[in-house]
C-alpha cells in the first residue's frame, strides 16, 4: 500500500505531532514513534502522550490508541476486536503498532538509513529481513503470541528482549522521582539504537555477504585455485571462501534458490555414509589470525546439528597431536563436538576437507 499524505490542514505546523497512549509504555509503541522520527517529515516531532480524544484529533500520526486503523488518516492501532492484519499473507502473527509503522513506511525509513532509493532491490531484501528478524517479535509479543508450543515448560527465565528491558523502563510502583514521558523517550531510544543496528548490519554487511555467498555456491565446483587434489575438484561438497563473510545467514536460503537439494539429509551423516550429489556438508574460510577454519555447514540455521561434523578421531586434538592423526602438518584444532577446526594454511585447510568428506 502506497504511504499516505499527510492530511494538507496540518502541515501550517512548525512540527509534526505524533501521539500515542499515556500510562505505561511499551516496547511496539516506542519504537513504532522512533522509526516515524527517521522520516524527514517527522524529523523532530513532538511527542505526545494522552488517551484523550480531543487531543488524538490533534495528531499528525496516532500510535498504538484510538481503536483505528487507516492508514489514510495515519492512525495505526491494532487493539480494536476485528483487527487480523499480518505483514503479509505467508506470516501468522498479527500486527502491533510496529509492525503497522513498519508495513507502512518501513522501505523509506530503509532508504533514509541505507542512503538508497526506496525502490531500491537490496532495500525491498532488507525490508523483509528486517521484520522476520526483528520487528515480528515486537508484534507477536504485544499480542500475547508465544514462540514455543503451548504447554512446552521454559527452561529458563529470559528478561533479555528489548520488550522486556522496555518494561522495567517505566517507574516503579514506589518510584516517584522518574516522570513516565521521560522515561518513554529512554524506551524509543533503546529500541531506537537497536533498530538502526540491525537495519544497518542488514543493508550493509548481510546483504553485500549474500551475493559473495551466493558467487562461492555457484562455484564451488570450480578447481578453487588449484589447491585441490587432482580428480577431487568436482564434488561440491566444500564451500571456500577467501574472505571472511557471515555465510550462515544465507546458505540455507541460496541453496533453495539455486536449487540444491538439501531435502536428502535430515540428521547427521555417519562416517562412511554415501553422500548427496553436490550437497555442501563444509566451508573454508581465513579467520582473524591469519590461519584457516573449516566449518560443518548446519543441518539448519541456528542448529547445533551438522550435515557431517569432522571427523570422531580428530575431535578435541589440538597442534601435533592432531596432526599425527591426520597427517596434515600445521594443524590448529579440531572443537570437541567436530563442528570447526583450524589449520595454519589454506592448503590445509582444504586438504582435511577433502578428508573430511571421504571419512
Amino acid at each position: 500500500m502506497a504511504t499516505p499524505t499527510s492530511p494538507s490542514h496540518k502541515r501550517t505546523r512548525t512540527h509534526a505531532t505524533i501521539v500515542t497512549h499515556s500510562g505505561s509504555f511499551h516496547a511496539d509503541e516506542a519504537l513504532a514513534c522512533h522509526m516515524l522520527m527517521l522520516l524527514p517529515e517527522y524529523k523532530g516531532a513532538e511527542i505526545v502522550r494522552s488517551r484523550d480524544p480531543a487531543v488524538w484529533a490533534t495528531a499528525d500520526v496516532l500510535v498504538d490508541v484510538g481503536a483505528v486503523y487507516d492508514p489514510s488518516a495515519h492512525k495505526y492501532d491494532h487493539h480494536q476486536r476485528e483487527f487480523v492484519d499480518t505483514f503479509s499473507p505467508a506470516h501468522k502473527t498479527r500486527l502491533s503498532s510496529a509492525g503497522l509503522v513498519y508495513k507502512h513506511f518501513g522501505k523509506r525509513i530503509l532508504g533514509e538509513l541505507l542512503n538508497l532509493a526506496e525502490t531500491d532491490a537490496g532495500v525491498g531484501t532488507v525490508y523483509w529481513k528486517l521484520y522476520e528478524e526483528l520487528i515480528e517479535a515486537f508484534d507477536g509479543i504485544d499480542n500475547g503470541v508465544s514462540r514455543f508450543p503451548r504447554g512446552t515448560p521454559e527452561a529458563y527465565k529470559d528478561a533479555t528482549t528489548l520488550s522486556s528491558i522496555v518494561a522495567k523502563l517505566n517507574p516503579f510502583w514506589n518510584e516517584t522521582d522518574l516522570e513516565v514521558d521521560a522515561q518513554f523517550k529512554v524506551a524509543m531510544a533503546t529500541v531506537g539504537s537497536h533498530f538502526e543496528r540491525t537495519a544497518l548490519y542488514l543493508g550493509k554487511a548481510w546483504l553485500p555477504a549474500r551475493e559473495t555467498v551466493r558467487a562461492v555456491l555457484v562455484g564451488r565446483f570450480a578447481a578453487n585455485g588449484g589447491a585441490w587434489p587432482a580428480g577431487h575438484a568436482a564434488h561440491g561438497h566444500v564451500v571456500v571462501f577467501e574472505t571472511y563473510v557471515p555465510w550462515k545467514d544465507h546458505l540455507e536460503s541460496l541453496e533453495a534458490e539455486e536449487k540444491v537439494d538439501t531435502a536428502c539429509v535430515s540428521a547427521p551423516l555417519a562416517e562412511g555414509a554415501a553422500i548427496p550429489a553436490g550437497l555442501p556438508l563444509y566451508t573454508v574460510f581465513p579467520d582473524a589470525s591469519a590461519g584457516w577454519r573449516i566449518q560443518a555447514v548446519p543441518l539448519a540455521p541456528g542448529s547445533f546439528e551438522n550435515r557431517k561434523p569432522l571427523p570422531a578421531a580428530w575431535r578435541g586434538l589440538r597442534d601435533a597431536a592432531l596432526d599425527a592423526v591426520t597427517g596434515v602438518p600445521g594443524g590448529v584444532f579440531i572443537h570437541a563436538s567436530g563442528f570447526i577446526g583450524g589449520h595454519k594454511t589454506r592448503e590445509g585447510a582444504l586438504k582435511l576437507a577433502e578428508m573430511a568428506c571421504a571419512m
